[in-house]
C-alpha cells in the first residue's frame, strides 16, 4: 500500500502532524509512506525511519512561471507512485490541489472551508470543536481510516549523530541548560526582548548551576544578543547556527524552554522538554504546547485571543508586554524546582 501525507509547512504544523505517520505505519506496517514537505523543511524529515521518502514542495521556486516545467514534472512523478491513500493536512487551495492531482484511489483532507479545499476530497473531516488541538483533529483522521489512536508512540526518535555533533560543538555535556525562544513569526506573537533579558537575570541570579542558549533565526540574532548578555559567560546567543536536526537536539535535554508561540516550542512539547510558553493573540487550546497547556501563561484582555497577526487594541501588543518578568520568573522557578525535585528522587 502507498500513502502519501500532504504536510508541507510551518514547522510547527509539521511537528504537529507526524502522530499520523507513526500510528499510521504502526497500523500498516508495510505500508510505504511519502510526505510532501517545503523544501525548507526537509531536513526536518530526511531520513525518518517511517517515511518511504520525500516530495519536495518547492513553494518559492513554483510561483515564477519559468519554473512551471518543473512543478509539472514532480506531479507527473507522483502520479506515476499511484498512491493508495493520499492524506491533506494542509487543507488550503494549493495543497488540495497537489493532492488532487496525485490522482491516488482515495483523498482524504480536513474540512476547513476558508479555501474551498474541501471539494477536492472524496472524505472530509471536521474539526470536532473550535478548541480543539490542532494535533487532536489531524488524528481524528485515523480513525476513519480504521486506523486506532493512542499515546504510545516516539514522536521525533533520537538522531545520535546530531546530537553528538551539537554536544561537542557546544558543550552541552554536564551541563543544564535553558532554552530561550524570541522570536515567532508574527511580531505580535513575540515577547518584548527587554523582558527576556530581565527573566535571565532572575534565573541566572536564583540558579547557578543553569546555562541559558538563545535559539532563533538568524534574523533573531540581534535580540539573541541582548538576551545573552544579561547573563555573561553563562549564555549563548546561537540564533541562526542551527540547522532543523541540530535544533530538536538542543531541545531534547534542555532542562526548560521560555519560549513564544512558535514552531520549536511545538517541537520542545513533542519531545517531552518541559515548556513554559507565552500567548497573546493566538488561543492555546487550539495551538498550544500539546500535553502541557497549564504551561501556558496569558493574560486575560477584552480582544484576547483575538487570532490575527496585527494588533488592534488601543494599548499595541498588551497582552504580552503585561505578562511582566517577575510573572514569568515565578512560573518558571516553580517549574525548574520541580525538574530538580524529580531528579534528585530518581528513577
Amino acid at each position: 500500500m502507498k500513502i502519501l501525507i500532504l504536510k508541507p509547512s510551518s514547522l510547527g504544523d509539521v511537528i504537529q502532524a507526524l502522530p499520523v505517520l507513526r500510528l499510521l505505519k504502526r497500523h500498516l506496517r508495510a505500508a510505504e509512506i511519502f510526505w510532501w514537505i517545503d523544501s525548507g523543511l526537509a531536513p526536518l524529515l530526511e531520513g525518518d525511519p517511517d517515511l518511504a521518502g520525500l516530495v519536495r514542495f518547492e513553494r518559492r521556486r513554483w510561483v515564477r512561471p519559468r519554473f512551471w516545467p518543473e512543478m509539472f514534472r514532480s506531479i507527473r512523478r507522483l502520479r506515476a507512485q499511484r498512491f493508495d491513500l493520499v492524506i491533506d493536512l494542509q487543507c488550503l487551495a494549493r495543497s488540495s490541489a497537489f493532492a488532487w492531482l496525485a490522482d491516488g484511489n482515495f483523498l482524504v483532507g480536513l474540512d476547513e472551508p476558508r479555501e474551498g479545499a474541501r471539494g477536492f476530497y472524496d472524505l472530509a473531516v471536521p474539526r470536532p470543536s473550535f478548541y480543539t488541538h490542532a494535533v487532536d483533529w489531524y488524528l481524528s483522521v485515523l480513525p476513519r481510516l480504521g486506523a486506532p489512536v493512542d499515546r504510545h508512540f516516539q514522536w521525533m526518535p533520537p538522531r545520535p549523530e546530531i546530537a553528538a555533533a551539537v554536544k561537542s560543538r557546544w558543550g552541552l555535556d554536564g551541563t543544564d541548560w535553558i532554552v530561550i525562544q524570541p522570536g515567532a513569526r508574527w511580531r505580535n506573537k513575540r515577547w518584548p526582548v527587554e523582558h527576556f533579558a530581565r527573566l535571565v537575570r532572575l534565573l541566572a541570579a536564583e540558579f547557578h548551576e543553569l546555562r541559558f542558549a538563545v535559539l532563533g533565526a538568524a534574523e533573531d540574532r540581534p535580540s539573541g544578543g541582548i538576551i545573552a548578555d544579561a547573563a555573561p559567560g553563562r549564555a549563548l546567543n546561537v540564533c541562526g547556527q542551527t540547522s532543523l536536526p541540530e535544533m530538536i537536539e538542543w531541545l531534547r535535554p534542555a532542562r526548560l524552554m521560555i519560549t513564544n508561540d512558535t514552531g520549536p516550542m511545538h517541537a520542545a512539547a513533542a519531545l517531552g522538554t518541559p515548556v513554559l510558553a507565552l500567548f497573546g493573540p493566538t488561543e492555546p487550546r487550539r495551538t498550544g504546547p500539546y500535553g502541557q497547556l497549564e504551561n501556558v501563561l496569558r493574560i486575560e484582555l477584552p480582544c484576547s485571543p483575538c487570532l490575527v497577526s496585527r494588533c488592534a487594541y488601543e494599548k499595541p501588543n498588551e497582552c504580552l508586554k503585561a505578562l511582566s518578568p517577575a510573572m514569568v520568573f515565578e512560573r518558571a522557578r516553580q517549574m525548574l524546582q520541580r525538574v530538580r525535585r524529580g531528579a534528585e528522587s530518581g528513577p
